[in-house]
């Protein structure tokens, strides 16, 4: 059974500029570490991709996987795995909330693996996913 893991961080820039950093997925390996290559399959009807394929890389976790994603102005982004090789389930979402200039982005995801992992393993794992995944994007917007 797949858990839900959800984090917060406020960014220092409207929603709007957040959201183009999350949408800019050709740009991803510049500053997403584990991003070895992610390129955009599909566009969508609004100009934001619609399938994307990632390579991922960080260390321990290697990943080949393809993610559809729906956007909702600058408000929300989700996503779900289409195919992936040691994923089974991905089901995520970036919600960001605008308050006087500054952004708070909640990332939450749930991800099933292909291989058994241990509860506490895999919760440890989704972690420092959503803790680096956040830090990478504040530093991204913000610098």
């Amino acid at each position: 059974m797949a858990d839900q893991s959800t984090q917060s961080i406020t960014v220092d820039a409207p929603a709007a500029e957040v959201m183009a950093v999350i949408a800019d997925f050709p740009a991803y390996p510049e500053w997403v570490s584990a991003a070895k290559t992610v390129e955009v399959v599909e566009p969508g009807n609004d100009g934001r991709a619609h399938r994307v394929h990632f390579v991922l890389d960080a260390g321990a976790v290697k990943d080949d996987y393809v993610l559809d994603y729906t956007w909702d102005g600058d408000h929300s982004v989700t996503w779900t795995l289409v195919q992936g090789q040691m994923q089974k389930r991905q089901d995520g979402s970036y919600t960001l909330v605008e308050t006087d200039g500054r952004t708070e982005v909640t990332y939450s995801i749930t991800i099933d693996l292909s291989i058994p992992m241990l509860g506490m393993i895999k919760r440890k794992a989704e972690k420092v996913i959503l803790d680096t995944a956040l830090k990478e994007l504040k530093k991204r917007v913000e610098g």
